[in-house]
């Protein structure tokens, strides 16, 4: 084994690995019950060694396989990727709390429920990669932010209600995914508001 496969995965690396395997099983390499053993597996793994075997029979951007991500010097604080697992069970994240530049959601015969309505943004844009297989992913975010959505449903439904908020320094939530035989919704929330932008901006 190779020194880079022994070194510890970080949240970036478990991301684009889990991107990997979310473009396959969108294109048919990977049935349902698959992708849901891999992706829990990749959230598991403490090595990029471990990463590695999860990818090895699928293409990459590069042919390659994983190596480990190395942040810039003055990369933000909130760059890494927050993960909220449910399979079989549920995962929720609400209340004050710091958003970074992604979050991964995947559900699994279970539910996740991410509120944006109180939490801090961290940068301008964040994305929520969704994945939802016989289950279901549901976000919301204030009614006056920016609310963008890339996602597919097959068997199942996809729905992210588009707002552009009329504040250009309004932060940009984007959820992007794939549904299947299950649920991504989200949609903004009536009556809750970022009341000071660039406070809540750090």
């Amino acid at each position: 084994m190779d020194e880079i496969s022994q070194v510890r995965a970080s949240d970036a690396d478990r991301d684009r690995v889990a991107d990997i395997l979310r473009e396959a099983l969108a294109e048919g390499r990977l049935n349902a019950e698959e992708h849901a053993e891999r992706v829990d597996a990749t959230y598991a793994a403490k090595t990029v060694g471990e990463l590695e075997p999860l990818i090895r029979d699928l293409p990459t951007a590069r042919g390659q396989a994983p190596r480990p991500e190395r942040r810039a010097p003055h990369s933000p604080a909130g760059a890494a990727g927050r993960n909220l697992v449910a399979i079989f069970s549920g995962a929720t994240r609400r209340g004050r709390w710091r958003v970074g530049g992604r979050t991964n959601a995947f559900a699994c015969f279970g539910g996740v429920d991410i509120d944006l309505t109180e939490a801090l943004f961290e940068q301008r844009e964040t994305v929520i990669n969704a994945t939802a297989i016989f289950g279901g992913i549901d976000v919301v975010v204030p009614e006056n932010v920016t609310l963008r959505g890339a996602g597919t449903g097959i068997l199942g439904g996809f729905d992210v209600a588009s707002q552009e908020a009329p504040d250009p320094d309004a932060p940009v939530v984007v959820v992007r995914g794939v549904a299947i035989f299950g649920g991504v919704d989200a949609k903004a929330k009536r009556g809750k508001r970022i009341r000071n932008l660039r406070e809540r901006r750090d």
